[in-house]
Order: C-alpha cells, then sequence, then structure tokens
C-alpha cells in the first residue's frame, strides 16, 4: 500500500519540528543561566563603585595639594604664568570630582 502524499507532509513536519524545539528549550536554559550570570557580574561590579569614587576623590584632593605647592612655588618666584599654571591644576582637580560624581549618579549607585 502505497501512503498518500498529503498524509506524508504532517509526518515530515513534525520530525523537523521535534528536533528544534528541543534545541530552542535548550537554548533558553542556556540563556537563563547567562542572564544570571550577567545579573550576578553587575552585582559584582557596581559594589565596587563607592571604593572607587572614594579613590577619584582621594586622587583629587592629593592633585590638588600638589598643585598648590607648585603653583605657590610659581608665585614666589615671580613667573608670569601662575595663572595658567593654577588653572591647569584647579582644572584637572575639578574633572576628577565632576567625573567621580557622574559615574555615581548615572549608575545609580
Amino acid at each position: 500500500m502505497k501512503k498518500n502524499k498529503q498524509n506524508q507532509f504532517p509526518t515530515r513536519l513534525k520530525t523537523l519540528l521535534a528536533p528544534l524545539l528541543v534545541g530552542l528549550s535548550t537554548l533558553s536554559a542556556k540563556a537563563q543561566d547567562g542572564l544570571a550570570g550577567i545579573n550576578e557580574a553587575n552585582r559584582q561590579v557596581r559594589s565596587y563603585f563607592d571604593a572607587g569614587t572614594n579613590l577619584m576623590y582621594a586622587i583629587g584632593a592629593i592633585l590638588g595639594l600638589i598643585g598648590a605647592v607648585k603653583v605657590y612655588q610659581k608665585w614666589n618666584a615671580g613667573d608670569p604664568d601662575t595663572g595658567k599654571v593654577a588653572a591647569a591644576w584647579f582644572g584637572s582637580c575639578v574633572f576628577l570630582v565632576v567625573v567621580a560624581t557622574v559615574i555615581k549618579s548615572f549608575f545609580g549607585v
């Protein structure tokens, strides 16, 4: 007995779809593990933000002290470019503080 071609199509479709559905379910399970890993990495990185911003504030303070000493030395020596040097050192300190504050507010930590 010969099978009708119309009856063969659903059987072939079932044989093609079964492995596809199994593969998709496996992929979905692996995606859930990956999502958990990404969330854990996010939590760990966010835990370092407070220490990182405090470090940037400390570096800004140290640069401010070094800059103050350099500007004072130039001022006492009578150099004409004292204002330019003071602006550069002050600008670098302000930049560090602003970057630390923006990073902290941007990431909502």
